[in-house]
């Protein structure tokens, strides 16, 4: 909205060009801070409310493959689920307020958020209200691959003018491989991916939203850095033109997951759910992908792939010796099955991702 007023005032923007940071011609440094100030307060404020609404229709029913981890969460039975939607509610009204809606990852990027807060809101409200475990595994993949399929679509065309845009770059060498429309599928496999592996995170108090706040922070910096052309120079980074706005958004769900965590740090009063986890999976992925750095987008959020490779690999040694490799998947459970508190397990796991999100920032400069 503030960029909307500004762009009717030619004259006062060319002042304002003078002070503007990156691609973005109105003070795009202060609109992230803006944005994401923004989104924490209304997070605070329509909680509460939301939180008592969820509680009376939406508690969250313990009811897991694992009668041991059922015992062990027996506590959190009936805690609100669903909390996602005061996060996606927030980001949006900060990101309406201080984003410029022109720009089309921006678009991109509210478009994909929405749509899998839908697919997590009809899947949290199916397992929360009737006996059912939600939607099929196949039918949330199928929705997921679609929605992100459209999404990769639509930042295809401004990425085709971005040097290797529709690429894939190893950014150690600055090694690039061509994809053409095969970067349609690698698209869809990177956002539906990291949808994913913020979801299988999201399993203990503050878990998932705690590394979000750090992998969200390197990701909004790396849109930052795509989007001013000096700084992508200087890091011989790929410059993105208006891949800046992106932190702007980023921003907004940095302060929108800070706003969350106010009330889902031990002992949660609500819980995420797959209406949070799913969209926040997707827009970090989204993120990654249209600044070309989905190598470090791996790095960053190295505590989601972790999560989702002791799934995997537990499946696998599962079918293969019919015995468990950990205790119990995703890892955090392992450890919790192990008898460590889960706060120390949370803890652990936030100083993992902070470290984490330092070494992705630290490898812009490595080449």
């Amino acid at each position: 909205m503030l960029v909307f007023l500004l762009h009717r005032f030619g004259s006062v923007l060319e002042q304002l060009e003078l002070y503007s940071s990156g691609d973005s011609r109105v003070f795009l440094t202060a609109r992230i801070a803006l944005a994401s100030l923004t989104a924490f307060l209304v997070s605070l404020l329509i909680a509460p409310a939301t939180i008592r609404f969820l509680a009376r229709h939406c508690g969250e029913r313990i009811a897991s493959d694992s009668p041991r981890l059922n015992e062990l969460h027996a506590a959190k039975n009936r805690t609100p689920s669903m909390g996602g939607s005061f996060i996606l509610i927030s980001l949006l009204i900060a990101v309406l307020l201080w984003s410029d809606l022109s720009n089309r990852y921006l678009q991109a990027e509210i478009f994909l958020a929405c749509g899998l807060g839908i697919v997590g809101g009809i899947d949290d409200w199916i397992k929360l209200r009737t006996s059912r475990k939600g939607l099929t595994a196949r039918q949330k993949f199928i929705a997921q691959c679609l929605l992100s399929l459209a999404t990769t679509w639509y930042v295809m065309t401004p990425l085709e003018q971005v040097p290797a845009g529709t690429g894939f770059i190893w950014p150690f060498g600055n090694l690039i491989i061509p994809l053409g429309s095969l970067f349609l599928l690698w698209g869809m496999f990177v956002l539906t991916g990291s949808s994913n592996a913020v979801n299988l995170a999201d399993g203990l108090d503050g878990l998932a939203g705690g590394c979000l706040l750090f992998s969200g922070s390197a990701l909004l910096a790396l849109c930052y850095l795509a989007g001013h052309k000096g700084m992508a120079d200087y890091l011989q980074i790929p410059f993105v033109p208006g891949s800046g706005e992106l932190a702007v958004l980023l921003g907004a769900t940095v302060g929108a997951t800070l706003g969350f965590l106010w009330f889902n740090c031990h002992p949660a009063q609500v819980f995420m759910g797959d209406t949070g986890s799913l969209p926040l999976g997707g827009i970090i992925g989204l993120a990654g992908l249209v600044t070309k750095q989905e190598v470090l987008l791996i790095i960053i959020g190295g505590v989601f792939v972790v999560e989702t490779l002791s799934v995997m690999a537990q499946v696998g040694w599962f079918k293969l010796t019919r015995r468990r490799l950990i205790a119990c998947s995703p890892l955090h459970n392992h450890y919790l099955f192990r008898g460590q508190h889960e706060m120390k397990i949370v803890v652990r796991f936030w100083i993992s991702s902070a470290l984490l999100a330092i070494v992705g920032l630290a490898l812009l400069k490595i080449r």
